[in-house]
């Protein structure tokens, strides 16, 4: 049983109000917690500041960055198979899967993912190579037929839509139709040039044609690594001149056909080019353009600020990454919470995706022929088993502390937003931090804070760090294990007075005020179906081969 604060209005008892820590998930290295809940026997007070711990947080929320967009994966026609496939094989575990990861209910066991990417025509995990218009030559698209993507992927999306509403799809072709290009197939080659201003169209009527099976479109990208010209599988090498005519035109195009709300995303690849690339692609059509979104299969993370530092108006997104199958399994949550799911927010993405949300034990299906994931093969967020059982894996246990710490808190309400954070003392390396502030739509209701701490303190013996949270003047205290916590607070919006009179008052309050109000009783099981493989000591992620 949970005891949460009063989600609405809070009248100011004696000279102020105090923050209390109620809500602790976490992900323990060794595996003996995973995204569980934890429930203090009681509240951790912010009380009057004492010595600082051997870290310390130190929470600023004057200084705010982005608002997070949420995070995900790739709806691929493989992972639509495979999901759909359990659901015929065991339909109870598909819709325990489904709340677990996509409930964005308040106080549930699940992570509220709520951002997925679906391709427009085949990639590399499809059954078959396939355009939504083959006809050869049909430029005005007459021909274009949204039923060719299969049913199974729709499917499943709107099932995931109705576990929850905050769902963004992001729609992106992993290469033109076959006959527009110069290698005459889906697989290699580039966009003939006769072709580019056709293209947008094409575009256009994926976005509509999405919008027709009832699923709205966040956004929509030109080309998903235009860098990228392999033959085995659907690729288009697209220069940024040519990325920013399409992604002009195709602006256009939706402004005019009642589609202004969806974003054009460009470049969809890796950080190494991230100073190049994407610049050139903002400065010849930056106003076309609502950003960029980066992939990890080459450079470091810091490379984002190469076009943050450019366009700082500019939005970028982290859409795309994988791990190999057999690599370890705390080494790898390492690499994707520094880099990813604290790292890249850190450097200003407002998403954070993986690749596959689902896939076999092989990382299959794949498309015939495709190198793409060689090796051990590529793994997804869940491993789903032919028996109807299913794996969580630790792309999913590491992104799902994360999630939880952004995911609003009124049905319509806003995401989190990124806000200030340092951290000092003598152990302030051992560990990683985020810190996102939730709005509310009210704003006389207190506002969620909430930060994600990775400890990484894993040598000989992993070592516990007791760490203290500065917050408005006050001072809280957690014992961190090595893993990765989510944690949060309730406290006026900044700048309200019910704030102001709080801060005035940091140093008299202790542990006094108005407490927590037990206003819900919000019972969240621990317990989930998944079942876990053993790993070797090996880590290898950034699996995907480009």
């Amino acid at each position: 049983m949970q005891t949460l604060p009063l989600l609405g209005s809070l009248v100011l008892a004696g000279s102020g109000a105090s923050q209390q820590i109620w809500d602790i998930w976490q992900t323990t290295w060794d595996r003996s917690k995973l995204f569980s809940s934890l429930s203090p026997p009681s509240p951790i007070n912010f009380v009057t500041p004492g010595p600082i711990g051997s870290a310390d947080i130190i929470v600023n929320d004057a200084v705010k960055f982005q608002t997070i967009a949420g995070f995900g994966g790739s709806l691929t026609d493989s992972s639509a198979l495979v999901l759909n496939n359990l659901k015929s094989t065991n339909s109870q575990n598909y819709w325990t899967l489904l709340d677990h990861m996509f409930s964005s209910t308040y106080a549930a066991n699940a992570a509220g993912l709520n951002y997925i990417r679906v391709t427009i025509g085949a990639s590399d995990f499809s059954a078959n190579l396939y355009s939504l218009d083959d006809a050869i030559g049909d430029t005005t698209f007459s021909n274009f037929n949204i039923n060719k993507v299969p049913s199974y992927v729709f499917s499943v999306l709107k099932d995931i839509r109705g576990i929850n509403s905050n769902l963004k799809v992001h729609i992106i072709p992993w290469s033109p139709p076959g006959w527009m290009k110069d290698s005459g197939s889906m697989n290699g080659g580039s966009l003939q040039s006769k072709y580019v201003t056709a293209y947008p169209t094409y575009l256009l009527k994926a976005v509509q044609g999405f919008q027709s099976q009832g699923i709205a479109i966040y956004a929509i990208s030109i080309q998903n690594e235009p860098q990228n010209n392999n033959p085995t599988y659907p690729t288009c090498a697209m220069l940024p001149a040519v990325e920013a005519l399409i992604g002009a035109a195709l602006r256009t195009l939706l402004d005019s056909n009642g589609l202004s709300t969806v974003r054009v995303i460009g470049y969809e690849h890796n950080w190494d080019d991230a100073g190049v690339y994407p610049v050139a692609l903002m400065q010849d059509a930056g106003n076309s353009f609502a950003g960029v979104a980066f992939h990890c299969y080459a450079g470091a993370v810091s490379n984002q600020d190469f076009f943050h530092n450019s366009f700082p108006a500019k939005e970028i997104y982290f859409s795309e990454c994988a791990g190999i199958i057999g690599s370890d399994w705390w080494s790898d949550i390492k690499w994707y919470m520094n880099n990813l799911w604290i790292g890249s927010l850190e450097h200003n993405a407002k998403s954070g995706l993986m690749w596959n949300i689902a896939a076999d034990a092989n990382g299959n299906p794949k498309l015939p022929g495709t190198h793409s994931c060689g090796g051990a093969g590529c793994r997804p967020l869940v491993t789903v088993n032919g028996d109807g059982s299913y794996t969580l894996n630790q792309e999913f246990y590491s992104m799902a502390q994360a999630s939880k710490a952004v995911i609003p808190i009124d049905p319509a309400g806003p995401f989190g937003q990124r806000i200030g954070v340092s951290v000092d003392g003598p152990l302030n390396w051992a560990l990683r931090v985020g810190v996102y502030v939730i709005s509310r739509v009210s704003l006389s209701d207190w506002s969620q804070f909430s930060i994600v701490v990775m400890n990484w303190a894993d040598g000989t013996n992993p070592t516990p760090v007791t760490a203290t949270i500065e917050f408005r003047g006050m001072q809280a205290k957690y014992t961190f294990p090595v893993g990765v916590t989510t944690l949060w607070w309730f406290a006026p919006a900044a700048g309200s007075q019910a704030s102001a009179a709080m801060e005035l008052n940091a140093t008299t309050l202790g542990t006094k005020g108005a407490g927590t109000l037990k206003a819900a009783n919000l019972t969240g099981a621990n317990e989930t179906t998944s079942k876990f493989v053993s790993v070797n000591s090996t880590s290898t992620v950034k699996g995907r081969l480009t």
